[in-house]
């Protein structure tokens, strides 16, 4: 007959490796809320300069992060990242559901010192383009937001993935507008169009606006 401890012990150590491997990761959907600043007419203004990104404070800490939190079970992640923007930040906005910025797995700040599978997270990331700015909203007496440049933001995220995030969505937004530019030069030959052709309104551009978007390019690349 075997030792009855040792057979307690052993089913003990397999349960909690059990229970622990049936733990699942708690899903945090974060967006970083952006806005780019107007110029007027001068487009020669680099991404950098614009592009503004929104933080807000976390109780009982220092220090800032994106909005984030759970989601509910009738929602779409982007749902859930616009509800915990408009709750947690007071602002409105654009998700493209297309392009999600990665997910990344951490600790909660809870459980930053466990061994155990407990308090594992992933954080789900998306940009949103922020449209309408609240001025009162339901955590408001718990965060307050921040508008920041890109570079301040890297400074003060918490950790390296929201760093890594933030860098990937500055690489997208900047692969758009290059492309959006290259097409607006990439104009076709007028000179072989017959006289009676019928042009676009917009296919013409005055050599300011046309030296205005070559200079953005040439900042851009």
């Amino acid at each position: 007959m075997g030792d009855v401890g040792s057979t307690l012990v052993g089913e003990n150590v397999a349960e909690k490796l059990s229970a622990d491997a049936e733990v699942a990761p708690i899903a945090k959907f974060r967006c970083i809320p952006y806005k780019l600043k107007e110029f007027g007419e001068d487009c020669s203004i680099d991404l950098e300069s614009r592009l503004e990104v929104l933080m807000i404070s976390s109780p009982n800490r220092h220090d800032l992060v994106f909005p984030k939190g759970g989601w509910e079970n009738d929602e779409t992640e982007c749902e859930a990242a616009r509800r915990e923007a408009m709750e947690e930040a007071g602002v409105i906005g654009e998700i493209d559901e297309k392009q999600q910025l990665g997910e990344w797995e951490f600790r909660s700040k809870s459980s930053q010192n466990s061994c155990s599978l407990e308090g594992a997270c992933k954080g789900v990331m998306y940009a949103m383009k922020v449209t309408t700015e609240l001025d009162s909203w339901p955590e408001q007496a718990t965060h307050i937001r921040k508008w920041l440049s890109v570079r301040k933001a890297l400074e003060l995220c918490r950790y390296d993935w929201m760093r890594d995030a933030l860098n990937r969505f500055v690489r997208t937004l900047l692969e758009e507008e290059k492309g959006m530019k290259r097409e607006a030069v990439a104009l076709p030959n007028v000179s072989e169009k017959s006289e009676h052709s019928i042009l676009p309104t917009n296919r013409f551009m005055k050599p300011t606006e046309a030296k205005c978007i070559d200079n953005t390019i040439s900042s851009l690349c």
